[in-house]
């Protein structure tokens, strides 16, 4: 019997370690089409696309005129190529910030012929903006990038400042082709304490230099909490635009029950008319 020789042993361990290492290493993401879609989302170090940008049309969005008329203009410049600002969009919960900024990107995707697309980031990508940045300026299309309901904790100073040097035109800031918009809550976006007024030194310092993040955004529009009359011309909009019959006071008892009245509600009480009239929106 013949012993085997150290080159037939080697190879096959040689082999094995070859493929261990590429079990372990990781694959290379696709190169992304910033081209391609309407849409991307954003992890912090790569992107996805997103074939279909699922937003509401502009009629649908009723209560906030005025807010619609200022993003849709500036998301229109920005589509065209022309200079438009940074946004913050602020305000009670469920009044429509978010769709607006979606629906505001499929009007100009519409009139511009897909010259603007829409990057969705999560507060934890935030740290990789800059490098998203920097991907994003060499490409030949306009951008809007999406942080949704930001805000900072108290003791978070890291993420204030990011959004600073981002907005103060500085090595890191973003590119003449890409805007961004948030939406937060907060006017502040950081959170404010007590301890605030209580402070030996400056007070008012403190306040300022907070209230100061949201100053360095060129358009800041807030949406403000329904009253009663608003919150049923909304619905009687939206039910007007599907031929649905509605009650005042059956209105007025499921935003009770959720303990609100907000633009999110007056459609969540309309999709609740369609489907007891057994119709689809």
């Amino acid at each position: 019997m013949t012993s085997a020789t150290p080159e037939s042993q080697t190879l096959p361990l040689l082999a094995r370690i070859a493929d261990a290492l590429e079990r372990l290493a990781p694959v290379a993401p696709p190169a992304i089409d910033w081209l391609a879609c309407p849409a991307y989302v954003w992890s912090g170090s790569s992107a996805r696309g997103v074939d279909r940008l699922d937003a509401p049309a502009l009629a649908m969005l009723r209560g906030i005129d005025d807010q619609k008329q200022s993003v849709v203009t500036n998301v229109l410049r920005l589509a065209a190529g022309h200079a438009a600002h940074d946004m913050l969009l602020w305000g009670s919960r469920g009044m429509g910030k978010s769709a607006l900024l979606r629906a505001a990107i499929r009007k100009g995707q519409a009139e511009h012929a897909d010259g603007i697309a829409l990057v969705q980031v999560g507060q934890d990508a935030l740290s990789g903006v800059t490098d998203l940045f920097a991907t994003l300026g060499q490409v030949e299309r306009r951008f809007l990038v999406f942080v949704d309901d930001l805000g900072f904790e108290e003791n978070d100073g890291a993420g204030p400042r990011l959004l600073r040097s981002w907005l103060e035109g500085g090595v890191e800031a973003r590119p003449a082709n890409v805007r961004l918009a948030v939406t937060s809550n907060r006017r502040a976006i950081v959170s404010r304490s007590m301890r605030e007024q209580d402070d030996p030194i400056n007070p008012r310092d403190v306040v300022d230099d907070r209230l100061a993040l949201a100053d360095r955004f060129g358009l800041s529009i807030g949406f403000h909490a329904c009253d009663q009359d608003a919150y049923l011309a909304i619905i009687a909009g939206y039910a007007g635009e599907f031929g649905l019959t509605w009650e005042t006071g059956d209105a007025l008892e499921w935003s009770r029950r959720r303990g609100a009245r907000s633009g999110r509600v007056a459609w969540q009480y309309v999709n609740e008319l369609a489907g007891r009239a057994g119709v689809a929106l």
